[in-house]
Protein backbone atom coordinates (compact mmCIF):
# COMPACT_ATOMS: atom_id res chain seq x y z
CA UNK A 1 0.00 0.00 0.00
CA UNK A 2 1.09 3.20 -1.41
CA UNK A 3 0.95 6.68 1.02
CA UNK A 4 -0.33 9.67 -0.21
CA UNK A 5 0.11 12.63 1.19
CA UNK A 6 -1.03 13.12 4.86
CA UNK A 7 -4.85 14.38 4.50
CA UNK A 8 -5.48 15.73 8.01
CA UNK A 9 -4.19 15.56 11.84
CA UNK A 10 -5.56 15.96 15.30
CA UNK A 11 -3.52 16.66 17.91
CA UNK A 12 -5.54 15.69 21.78
CA UNK A 13 -5.03 16.27 24.86
CA UNK A 14 -4.73 13.20 27.07
CA UNK A 15 -8.34 13.21 28.53
CA UNK A 16 -11.52 11.57 28.20
CA UNK A 17 -12.94 14.98 26.97
CA UNK A 18 -10.67 14.44 23.66
CA UNK A 19 -12.79 10.86 22.84
CA UNK A 20 -15.46 13.37 21.30
CA UNK A 21 -12.94 15.34 19.10
CA UNK A 22 -12.22 11.70 17.89
CA UNK A 23 -15.57 11.17 16.77
CA UNK A 24 -15.99 14.42 14.90
CA UNK A 25 -12.29 13.40 13.27
CA UNK A 26 -14.04 10.48 11.70
CA UNK A 27 -17.17 12.47 10.61
CA UNK A 28 -15.42 14.82 8.75
CA UNK A 29 -13.08 11.98 7.15
CA UNK A 30 -16.05 9.67 6.52
CA UNK A 31 -17.82 12.83 5.02
CA UNK A 32 -15.40 12.60 2.15
CA UNK A 33 -14.96 9.08 1.31
CA UNK A 34 -18.52 7.25 2.09
CA UNK A 35 -19.08 5.86 -1.04
CA UNK A 36 -15.11 4.57 -1.25
CA UNK A 37 -15.68 3.18 2.13
CA UNK A 38 -19.45 1.85 1.93
CA UNK A 39 -19.98 0.49 5.62
CA UNK A 40 -16.61 0.97 7.50
CA UNK A 41 -18.23 3.93 9.12
CA UNK A 42 -19.67 2.31 12.54
CA UNK A 43 -15.97 -0.01 12.83
CA UNK A 44 -13.90 2.93 12.21
CA UNK A 45 -15.96 5.19 15.23
CA UNK A 46 -15.28 1.93 17.41
CA UNK A 47 -11.66 1.04 16.68
CA UNK A 48 -10.23 4.45 16.14
CA UNK A 49 -12.28 5.50 19.99
CA UNK A 50 -10.45 2.16 21.36
CA UNK A 51 -6.99 2.67 20.34
CA UNK A 52 -7.34 6.63 21.52
CA UNK A 53 -8.87 5.63 24.68
CA UNK A 54 -5.74 3.11 24.87
CA UNK A 55 -3.39 5.63 24.12
CA UNK A 56 -5.01 8.37 26.55
CA UNK A 57 -5.33 5.25 29.42
CA UNK A 58 -2.78 2.87 29.32
CA UNK A 59 0.08 4.79 26.97
CA UNK A 60 -0.17 8.46 28.10
CA UNK A 61 -1.56 7.02 31.80
CA UNK A 62 -4.07 9.87 31.56
CA UNK A 63 -1.23 12.32 31.59
CA UNK A 64 -2.44 15.89 30.33
CA UNK A 65 0.89 17.61 29.51
CA UNK A 66 1.49 14.25 27.03
CA UNK A 67 -0.62 14.53 23.76
CA UNK A 68 -2.01 11.49 21.46
CA UNK A 69 -1.98 12.52 17.86
CA UNK A 70 -4.27 10.92 15.43
CA UNK A 71 -2.43 10.83 11.50
CA UNK A 72 -4.90 10.18 8.13
CA UNK A 73 -3.79 9.49 5.51
CA UNK A 74 -5.51 7.89 1.75
CA UNK A 75 -4.03 4.99 0.51
CA UNK A 76 -3.94 3.66 -2.85
CA UNK A 77 -6.84 1.01 -1.37
CA UNK A 78 -8.32 2.30 1.31
CA UNK A 79 -7.41 4.40 4.00
CA UNK A 80 -4.95 4.78 7.62
CA UNK A 81 -5.14 6.21 10.74
CA UNK A 82 -2.52 6.00 12.84
CA UNK A 83 -2.59 6.68 16.69
CA UNK A 84 0.32 7.65 18.58
CA UNK A 85 1.12 8.38 22.05
CA UNK A 86 4.01 9.36 24.16
CA UNK A 87 4.07 6.80 26.58
CA UNK A 88 6.40 3.99 27.17
CA UNK A 89 4.92 1.47 24.57
CA UNK A 90 3.72 -1.76 24.83
CA UNK A 91 4.52 -5.57 24.13
CA UNK A 92 1.28 -6.57 21.66
CA UNK A 93 1.74 -9.86 21.31
CA UNK A 94 1.39 -10.46 25.39
CA UNK A 95 -2.06 -9.27 25.70
CA UNK A 96 -4.48 -11.84 27.32
CA UNK A 97 -7.70 -13.28 25.11
CA UNK A 98 -10.52 -11.31 26.32
CA UNK A 99 -12.35 -14.98 24.29
CA UNK A 100 -11.20 -17.33 27.24
CA UNK A 101 -13.27 -18.36 30.13
CA UNK A 102 -11.15 -16.75 32.69
CA UNK A 103 -11.36 -13.25 31.35
CA UNK A 104 -14.80 -13.14 29.88
CA UNK A 105 -16.76 -11.42 33.21
CA UNK A 106 -13.13 -8.84 33.56
CA UNK A 107 -14.58 -5.63 32.84
CA UNK A 108 -11.44 -4.32 30.66
CA UNK A 109 -9.21 -5.69 28.04
CA UNK A 110 -11.07 -6.00 24.79
CA UNK A 111 -9.69 -2.55 23.28
CA UNK A 112 -6.99 -4.44 20.98
CA UNK A 113 -9.11 -7.29 20.45
CA UNK A 114 -12.28 -5.14 18.97
CA UNK A 115 -9.52 -3.11 16.68
CA UNK A 116 -8.20 -6.44 15.08
CA UNK A 117 -11.60 -7.65 14.51
CA UNK A 118 -13.05 -4.03 13.19
CA UNK A 119 -10.32 -2.85 10.88
CA UNK A 120 -8.66 -4.29 7.63
CA UNK A 121 -5.57 -4.64 9.10
CA UNK A 122 -3.28 -3.45 12.37
CA UNK A 123 -0.04 -2.64 13.00
CA UNK A 124 1.77 -1.95 15.96
CA UNK A 125 5.02 0.18 15.41
CA UNK A 126 7.29 1.74 17.70
CA UNK A 127 7.28 -0.53 20.36
CA UNK A 128 3.32 -0.22 20.12
CA UNK A 129 3.42 3.43 21.26
CA UNK A 130 2.07 3.92 17.47
CA UNK A 131 -0.69 1.90 16.05
CA UNK A 132 -1.86 1.97 12.60
CA UNK A 133 -5.86 1.01 11.35
CA UNK A 134 -6.40 0.75 7.57
CA UNK A 135 -9.82 0.15 6.26
CA UNK A 136 -10.05 -1.03 2.72
CA UNK A 137 -11.88 0.84 -0.24
CA UNK A 138 -15.00 -1.47 -0.74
Amino acid sequence: MIKNELSKALILESNQESINKVNTFIDEVYAEYTEKLNDSYGNMIVALTEAVNNAITHGNKNDEMKKVTVLFTELNSGVSFEIVDQGEGFDHTNIPDPTTPENLEKINGRGIFLMTQLADKIEFLENGKKIQLIFNFA
